[in-house]
Formats: structure tokens, sequence, C-alpha cells
């Protein structure tokens, strides 16, 4: 599995990228949404993808209808890391395309949970 971690904390690029490595995921980084389109763009092509709602230059939410415009990359699966806890904000990001949803702060547990729902972990490594 290789996944793009998009968030313009390196804090938390360093956590996300210690819980996806101890299950034997390959990880690319992005500090932002645009940054994030500009490594699709160059032919990365991610297995999943990590997204931040707030963040400059372009956000999470503007980089999950971005993606899911493009037909070569609707079977990426995306899902939001995000601080925003609100129910629209969590149903705006699932209407826009994103396949789950974790509230900022979270476990390694809650991460690799997520993962075996989406079929991309199993038995707590890379399916």
């Amino acid at each position: 599995m290789h996944a793009l971690i998009i968030d313009d904390s390196r804090t938390m690029r360093t956590i996300l990228r210690r819980i996806l490595t101890g299950l034997g995921a390959e990880i690319s980084e992005a500090g932002d949404g645009r940054a994030a389109l500009d490594l699709l763009e160059g032919g990365l092509v991610p297995d999943i993808c990590l997204i931040d709602w707030n963040m400059p230059v372009m956000d999470g939410y503007t980089f999950v209808t971005r993606v899911r415009a493009v037909a070569d990359w609707r079977n990426i699966t995306l899902m939001m890391v995000t601080t925003e806890s609100s129910q629209g904000s969590i149903v705006r990001a699932l209407a826009a395309g994103a396949h789950e949803y974790v509230i900022k702060p979270f476990t390694a547990e809650a991460i690799v949970e997520k993962l075996e729902l989406l079929g991309l972990v199993r038995d707590g490594a890379v399916a």
C-alpha cells in the first residue's frame, strides 16, 4: 500500500507516517492540497490519501473535489484526518467523495481500524 499524507503540520505527518510505516506502507507527503495534486499530476498513484481539511494554498475539501473530478484518480481511497468535527463538515466531505473521516486527536488504533474497514489493512499489516 502506498499512502499520501497531506497535512500542513510536519508533526502530524510524522505521526501518521510512523503509524503507516509500522503497517508496512510506503509513504509520500505533501504540505497542502496543491502540492498533493502536483504529485498526482506527476504520476504518483497512491492507494490512499490521508487529508487534513485546514491547510494553506489548497484545503483538504477542495483537494477531495479536485481528485474526484479526474476519472483516472477515482480509485484512490480518500480519508479525511482533521479537527473539523461538525456533522456538516463530515457530511460535506463524504458527499464530495471521501471514504472515511477521522477526527483529531486520534489514536493509532483508530487509524488502523479505518484502514481495516477500507480493506487496506488486515491483521495489523498492509493487505
